[in-house]
């Protein structure tokens, strides 16, 4: 088993397929179809899927790549901390976001520019997605570092996190709105108020949706969700259309709206900025989170 082949291997299954991996690795694809093989016959399983439009790993496969991205990570790790050690810092640092974080005051698009300045070699993408799509991202080791939506306080195994927004949810709707007529002079309404409503909330696999199905199973229903947008702001212009009453974080006044505070003490929008809490983290990665810790008021890491 050499070091390039798991290389290889991990290539194709974020490539979803030989030719693209090939391209990314600047080989000819019956080269790197010959050099994946050779791995399956010395490991005597199958690791890849090659039935379907895209090549996906086997149950075997799936088992494997924890250990070839730790050890291409360990190999990469060493290289980049005798670098580091002469004061150049390379590599590529995997970021996730849940869209809308760009504009957030914390300035993330900020933090990476002067990182980029002081770190000219160091390579960084940016992946949107839902928060559950980043957090299975994070403990495969696909992405070092993400802003995402949390359901609670404690992060999840394998994970730390420093939370960077808090919130109580709110629900907000135009004036008149029957649910307003009924509770607006109590400046709060309990979770089993919204059974029967057209809601407006973010995707399935958000932070703030999570919050909100849980506290709807827990008072006996599954909220009716009308209409989905990405970002909270989004929510609030759909609201404000009438179709409907939004679920969002309470960051303050929305002209043009009514908004009543969700009455549990659990009802919150969370970010956080996440990462794993297992396993080495290349230095370039380390130099990131430093700097973004700081800048989210959490110290260095």
């Amino acid at each position: 088993m050499e070091l390039r082949q798991l290389r290889y291997l991990v290539t194709v299954v974020e490539e979803g397929g030989f030719t693209r991996a090939a391209e990314r690795l600047h080989l000819a694809q019956p080269g790197l179809s010959a050099q994946i093989r050779q791995l399956e016959r010395e490991l005597g399983q199958p690791l890849l899927d090659r039935s379907g439009r895209s090549v996906r790993p086997t149950e075997v496969g799936e088992a494997v790549l924890p250990y070839a991205r730790a050890a291409l990570a360990a190999v990469d790790g060493v290289r980049q901390t005798v670098e580091e050690y002469t004061g150049l810092l390379r590599g590529r640092v995997a970021v996730g976001l849940v869209p809308g974080t760009l504009a957030h005051a914390f300035d993330v698009a900020g933090q990476l520019a002067e990182f980029h300045e002081a770190h000219p070699r160091v390579e960084v993408t940016l992946t949107e997605d839902t928060s559950d799509r980043m957090l299975t991202a994070l403990r495969r080791g696909e992405l070092d570092l993400a802003v995402l939506g949390v359901t609670e306080e404690t992060p999840p195994p394998g994970v730390d996190q420093h939370v960077v927004i808090d919130e109580p949810l709110v629900v907000v709707a135009v004036p008149g709105h029957p649910l307003f007529l009924e509770y607006d002079a109590a400046g709060a309404v309990p979770p089993t108020a919204l059974r029967g409503h057209r809601l407006i909330g973010l995707p399935r696999g958000t932070g703030m949706r999570g919050v909100l199905e849980r506290l709807c199973a827990e008072a006996g229903f599954r909220p009716h969700i009308a209409f989905e947008a990405a970002t909270p702001d989004a929510l609030g212009r759909l609201a404000a259309r009438g179709l409907g009453v939004a679920v969002l974080p309470g960051l303050g006044p929305r002209p043009g709206l009514a908004t009543l505070r969700l009455a549990d003490p659990r009802a919150r929008g969370r970010v956080a900025l996440a990462w794993r809490s297992e396993g080495p983290m290349l230095p370039a990665a380390r130099a990131l989170l430093g700097r973004l810790r700081k800048a989210m008021g959490a110290g260095e890491a």
